[in-house]
């Protein structure tokens, strides 16, 4: 349990030197530093998923996604989540394409954010997104959107769509 805990207080350290890096990059650059991470977590998670299980079940494809997670030490656990009267995880929007909601709650980006006293939403937050669309786009063949609906102190709210 101690090494377990050591590498957890390692990563953490890394993550709020990320955090000061990204409140730095982020008034040198502006708007421009959202996409630009976006890109580069996109780009990772596209690489790490290069060998997952190719799979059309949106559920299966999470899965994967969390597996990929696991294999590449990322400590960030995600649930899914259903609205009060929601039959089912995975709805259809009125553009006939597959959604579902996913609650972050032990995330290290947002641990690191609150610790650096950096707000959500910036271009740490849009790396992990742009890496969790590229690992389900790599998986599933299919674009992706990961929208945070609300960003917290405990938990981020997020919908995932797949377009048909």
């Amino acid at each position: 349990m101690d090494e377990v805990l050591k590498k957890r207080r390692a990563l953490q350290e890394t993550m709020n030197f990320m955090a000061a890096l990204a409140a730095g990059m982020e008034n040198v650059l502006g708007r421009g530093a959202n996409s630009m991470t976006m890109s580069a977590g996109r780009n990772l998670g596209r690489k790490f998923a290069a060998e997952a299980r190719h799979t059309n079940d949106l559920l299966e494809a999470i899965d994967e996604v969390r597996k990929v997670l696991i294999a590449n030490n990322c400590l960030w656990n995600f649930e899914l989540f259903k609205e009060q009267g929601q039959a089912d995880y995975v709805t259809v929007n009125d553009k006939n394409e597959s959604q579902i909601f996913l609650v972050f709650r032990d995330c290290m980006i947002r641990q690191a954010l609150f610790r650096f006293g950096h707000p959500q939403y910036g271009s740490l937050c849009n790396m992990m997104t742009g890496f969790f669309i590229g690992a389900l786009e790599t998986i599933m063949g299919k674009k992706t959107n990961l929208e945070i609906r609300h960003a917290g102190e405990n938990a981020c709210l997020k919908v995932l769509t797949v377009q048909v």
